[in-house]
Parts: C-alpha cells; sequence; structure tokens
C-alpha cells in the first residue's frame, strides 16, 4: 500500500502527528528529512519542508518521486481574512489554492496570469493559471469527519503569498480579488506539484493562527492553531485505517 505523504512547512506543526506514529523512522541521508511510520494500519511519510512556495514545491517534489504516495496532505497553520467567519482556532479546507503573488501589477491594476496569457501548468488542451483545484472527494469527507466530532470546519478557497499580508487593507483586497479564507506560504505549489504527477489527491488542513489585519502578534496563537489541525487530521488519518 503506497504511504500517506504528510508536508508542512515547520517542524512545530508536525510534533503531535509524529509522537502519534508507531515504529517512527527517519533517513537521515534524505535530501527532505522525512519521519515514516504508521497510524494503525495507514503507513504515513512526514516532513517539514520549510517556509514558502519554493520549499515546498522541491520537498513536494522529491518525496513524490521516492515515495509515490496515494495522497498528499498538507497541514499548518493560516491566516484568515476579513469576512471569512474564521477565528483564531478554528480549521479550515480548501477548495481551491489561489497563487496570490503570480501576476502583472499595471497602473491599471491587477492581472493574473490568465489575464497575462500564461499557464502556469499546462497539459493537453488543459491550462492552470492562479487557480489550483484540490481533493473534492477528500474534502468532503473531512468535512463529514468534522460534523461527526461536533468540530467546524470551514471549506473554500485558500490564497498562497509570497509576503504575509500585513495590514488589514491588503486582506480585504485578497479575500474580494479571489473570494477566499485564508491565506498561507506554501499551499499553491503543493497542490501544483500534486496536480504535475497526475493528480495525486491533495487535501490541505490548515488551523487559524491570526486574523490578516494589521499586524499584532500578540493576538496570534500558533500553538492553538497547529494543535488543532495536527489533532484532526489524526482523526482523517484514524478513518483511513478502519
Amino acid at each position: 500500500m503506497r504511504p500517506i505523504l504528510i508536508l508542512s512547512a515547520v517542524p512545530c506543526e508536525l510534533e503531535l502527528l509524529l509522537n502519534a506514529l508507531e515504529e517512527p523512522y527517519c533517513d537521515p541521508d534524505a535530501v527532505f528529512s522525512a519521519t515514516e511510520g504508521n497510524i494503525g494500519a495507514t503507513r504515513l511519510v512526514c516532513c517539514a519542508g520549510g517556509i514558502g512556495k519554493a520549499n515546498a514545491a522541491s520537498a513536494a517534489t522529491s518525496l513524490v518521486e521516492r515515495y509515490h504516495p496515494q495522497l498528499i496532505i498538507n497541514i499548518g497553520c493560516g491566516g484568515a481574512y476579513p469576512g471569512s467567519g474564521l477565528s483564531v482556532g478554528d480549521l479550515a479546507v480548501a477548495s481551491d489554492e489561489i497563487f496570490g503573488d503570480e501576476g502583472v501589477l499595471t497602473p491599471a491594476g491587477w492581472m493574473d496570469m490568465k489575464q497575462v496569457g500564461l499557464p502556469l501548468f499546462s497539459e493537453g488542451e488543459r491550462a492552470w493559471y492562479n487557480s489550483i483545484p484540490l481533493a473534492r472527494h477528500e474534502a468532503q469527507k473531512a468535512m463529514q469527519l468534522a460534523d461527526s466530532h461536533g468540530l467546524q470546519l470551514v471549506r473554500g478557497r485558500f490564497v498562497t503569498v509570497s509576503s504575509c499580508s500585513g495590514t488589514k487593507a491588503r486582506g480585504l483586497e485578497l479575500a474580494r480579488r479571489y473570494q477566499a479564507v485564508c491565506e498561507n506560504m506554501e499551499g499553491a505549489a503543493i497542490a501544483l506539484t500534486a496536480l504535475r504527477y497526475g493528480g495525486i489527491p491533495c487535501l490541505e488542513i490548515r488551523g487559524i493562527s491570526n486574523l490578516v489585519e494589521d499586524r499584532d502578534m500578540a493576538r496570534w496563537d500558533i500553538g492553538r492553531a497547529v494543535e488543532a489541525a495536527q489533532r484532526f487530521v489524526i482523526k482523517v488519518i484514524e478513518e483511513y485505517s478502519k
């Protein structure tokens, strides 16, 4: 059975998952160090690949080539946009990932990759520009699982940025442009990699660490966000083991 690949940006986003693994093993010679182990009957490969799109794409590519996973789960924290209905500690699952920075800023305003006419990926007659779809079936199952456990899980578009939004005005701009609920720094790169490799199902779960507002880290709670995301993903894995 092919494993499930779990990718995060930083180690704290994987700590609970690693502690839940049976007989964990880490290959010290791998380009991206990954810990292998089981939760029930499900084999996992867990890696904190680094912050940002370049690290995320490199880690995803290296690990997909090595392990040929049946599913990729991208886990971590995110910032919720105004109007999303999300609060610190809440959970969100991506319906689509958006490359929020790719495009051109002109005197007349912002133009995305479709307006420019440059797809980020094409295959046959199909082309993908800023928006990358994630696994619908797996997201729906996650929503059902959350509901059965009395957990609130908001599904919507995520935006991946290179520069995090540190003002309320920027958050409102991106939320309105893409009709999105939250932002992060890796998700679209991982989703695009999964698409390139034959459409590997990709599920993205994030805990909300902060609201996108004028930056005030005293109002953030990264620990609460990453704990919520990991505890829920463990439930998702346990469902696969049944």
